[in-house]
């Protein structure tokens, strides 16, 4: 049996004595493979649940009589919270050494550009463009990032905390980025105008469809709903849509050889946010239990937010044809991003 405050007469550090009590190993859960990993070790229980370990239930409650985290903070259910393991294995010390380096890359890479004279260079209509459109874009970023910040609160367990938290966290570092960047190459071009990508952000119609999206999603109660809604939807739709479909393919024909690095982390921050959000839903839609169920909710939601992620594509398109180079067409992209979240949603089980 195991040994307790209770069953000891003492809650004291060292009172019990049981199964490694003098190991530096844990082996109070199930680790995912052989052995815990480090990631596992600092984030597995961390967070308190009384139906885990914690014998003398919520050590604070709300007025309402709710402990600090609640299920019902989603519409979706599990047997098992715990169970989720993020691939990516991110925890604090490991997120902010792979942030340091990503601001390290992208600075350095603005400074030598400026250096060299290189936003000179640029092709004045796309110098035009990067102010108006991806000065409206970080403020997509922006948003996304709040969102996820607001629903990292309410996850009910640390793994899923975690996930949701270095997600918003690489979200709101995008959009510094793109604001630095902005400012900085904005001093060697004439006329340049810092507020005019808010202002395209705020009455464009270009981009109301895409407002319209991120709003929608910070809008929503449901903390699970909005993980899923930003990376298994809005993402694949809009996001790499316009990074990867757009910036990264027409700068380098308008002679813009600076935009794609500074972009390009983004990319990799999604692939791994979305891996471990198909981790975390796979898990929840083949649950044993509430599998079907849960199902039903993800469609849902994939129907509710596919919706306004197709309005934000679709509002996006006349961008396309902006720039002197077209390297290529809005058709192009829009099809592999309809095969990406395709790909994506037949993981899960799920359809457009």
């Amino acid at each position: 049996m195991v040994a307790t405050s209770s069953s000891v007469g003492s809650g004291a550090a060292g009172a019990a004595i049981f199964a490694d009590s003098d190991s530096r190993k844990y082996r109070y859960f199930d680790p995912k493979g052989q052995r815990a990993t480090h990631y596992e070790d600092v984030t597995v229980d961390v967070q308190p649940d009384p139906e885990r370990y914690l014998i003398q239930d919520w050590i604070i409650n709300f007025s309402n009589g709710n402990g600090a985290y609640v299920k019902d903070n989603t519409a979706a259910k599990s047997s098992n919270w715990h169970a989720f393991r993020a691939p990516d294995q991110e925890w604090e010390r490991t997120h902010y050494q792979r942030q340091s380096k990503i601001e390290t890359m992208v600075q350095s890479v603005i400074t030598n550009a400026r250096r060299a004279g290189a936003p000179k260079t640029f092709d004045k209509v796309w110098a035009k463009l990067l102010q108006a459109h991806l000065g409206a874009w970080k403020h997509a970023e922006f948003g996304l990032g709040t969102s996820l910040m607001q629903a990292q609160r309410y996850g009910y367990t640390q793994m899923i905390n975690n996930a949701t938290l270095t997600n918003s966290s690489y979200k709101l570092r995008l959009a510094q980025d793109i604001t630095l960047y902005l400012a900085e190459i904005g001093m060697d071009i004439a006329g340049w105008d810092d507020e005019l990508g808010k202002k395209h952000w705020l009455e464009d119609g270009v981009w109301q469809g895409t407002r319209e999206a991120v709003e929608t999603i910070m809008g929503t109660a449901d903390y699970l709903e909005q993980y899923f809604a930003i990376n298994i939807v809005f993402e694949p739709l809009v996001g790499e849509l316009f990074r990867s479909g757009f910036l990264m393919q027409a700068a380098a024909a308008n002679h813009d050889f600076i935009t794609p690095p500074v972009i390009s982390a983004a990319e990799a921050d999604y692939e791994r946010n979305l891996a471990n959000t198909i981790d975390l839903i796979y898990l929840l839609a083949h649950d044993e239990k509430f599998g079907a169920a849960n199902k039903k909710l993800f469609q849902g939601w994939v129907n509710k937010h596919g919706a306004l992620a197709d309005k934000a594509a679709t509002g996006l398109q006349p961008i396309w044809s902006m720039p002197h180079s077209k390297p290529v067409a809005f058709t192009d992209v829009r099809a592999q991003s309809e095969e990406r979240i395709g790909r994506i949603l037949g993981e899960l089980g799920l359809k457009r």
